[in-house]
């Protein structure tokens, strides 16, 4: 069915069913008024407008709300119509209902179809019933059959473009959160990184110069410098294991990768493989989140963004570096016009460590991140 107007009928619960049952009772009513027609075809007429509502309310809504759409549904409802026309043709003024009902049951060249179809009722009926009201007839409804295609493909326009507003407004909040997010974590490992640079650092150097001078620490001042020292030292470490993230406080960060992947993995069903290379080693703490946060941001991006059907993530190890690459093979993008996807928040980050991120992309091939890190 059509997206959009089933979005509208969604939005505005009963709003619809109302207008229908006002356009139908008012119609009948001039139906009911109308001199020159026998009893039995105006209760004919307004017969079949009272079924063409009833048909909507009981059925036609419930297809609508469910988006299955019924053109067989919507064709009764029109026979219906050509019934009270044929009848008494005042009743071709319930046309102001049937239009907007017509783009709600079916797509839009459908309904365009279904429009110019039911337009051409009142005429096709005068010309076998009154042959002198052919030509006005067919100049309303040519005049209708435009202007209700033209009102139907604008206001269904209006409401695509209210749909992706309001579904850009909630990925713009989406993104704010997570640079909110974000910006306290990088507060954070700066954070980390100054207590493990300078306060670790400047304990373990006390200590070792203090042991140099006295290795057996015979003189208690000494013992309870060095003793101080390590305590502090301990706090130290503390305090830079609780700012490094989560998932690094219990695992190595080739773990923490990994579960990365198998995460994205169970969330996306996407397949996702995960491997290294080199020997594995311990990388200051500062090195081993922004890689663990470019692996979760690049694999968010393949996520939202990539419609890949496969994934995989290295990490490797060399004597002078460690590169962690994300690839996928989506759909691709323009990488210069893409710094909306996270990539100017991991670019910045790498330069905090003297990264280097480079980023590929392709339509035939996917994306690859890369990110390479002295160490």
């Amino acid at each position: 069915m059509n997206a959009p107007a089933d979005e509208a009928h969604n939005r505005y619960p009963g709003v619809w069913e109302s207008y229908l049952g006002v356009v139908a009772l008012v119609v009948s009513l001039a139906v009911l008024m109308s001199y020159g027609f026998s009893l039995a075809l105006r209760l004919t007429s307004v017969g079949a407008i009272a079924l063409i509502a009833v048909i909507h309310l009981v059925w036609g809504r419930k297809v609508i709300i469910a988006d299955r759409g019924s053109p067989r549904l919507l064709a009764l409802e029109l026979a219906l119509f050509a019934v009270a026309v044929i009848a008494v043709p005042v009743a071709n003024w319930l046309l102001f209902a049937i239009i907007p009902l017509i783009f709600q049951m079916v797509r839009l060249r459908e309904a365009a179809v279904a429009v110019v179809a039911v337009n051409l009722v009142p005429p096709v009926v005068d010309l076998f019933l009154r042959p002198q009201q052919v030509v006005m007839d067919l100049i309303v409804a040519t005049i209708s059959a435009a202007s209700g295609i033209w009102l139907g493909f604008f206001i269904t326009r209006v409401i695509q473009q209210s749909v992706e507003r309001r579904q850009l407004i909630a990925d713009l909040e989406a993104s704010r959160s997570e640079v909110a997010r974000l910006s306290r974590e990088a507060e954070r490992t700066h954070l980390a990184a100054e207590i493990h640079d300078t306060l670790a650092q400047g304990f373990t150097s006390i200590i070792t110069l203090l042991q140099s001078v006295d290795p057996d620490l015979r003189d208690e001042r000494l013992a309870l410098a060095v003793r101080t020292a390590r305590e502090n030292l301990a706090e130290a470490r503390s305090l830079v294991a609780a700012l490094a993230p989560s998932p690094l406080a219990s695992a190595s960060l080739p773990e923490a990768v990994r579960r990365q992947a198998s995460r994205f993995a169970e969330e996306s069903g996407v397949p996702a493989t995960f491997r290294t290379s080199g020997d594995e080693r311990t990388l200051p703490t500062a090195v081993e989140v922004v890689l663990l946060r470019a692996a979760q941001e690049a694999l968010t991006n393949v996520r939202r963004h990539a419609g890949a059907h496969e994934a995989a993530v290295l990490l490797a190890y060399t004597p002078s570096h460690v590169r962690l690459v994300v690839r996928d093979d989506g759909r691709g993008f323009v990488p210069g016009a893409a710094d909306g996807f996270g990539l100017s928040g991991m670019r910045s980050r790498a330069a905090q460590i003297s990264g280097d991120l480079r980023v590929r992309s392709d339509p035939e091939t996917g994306t690859t991140v890369e990110l390479e890190v002295p160490v």
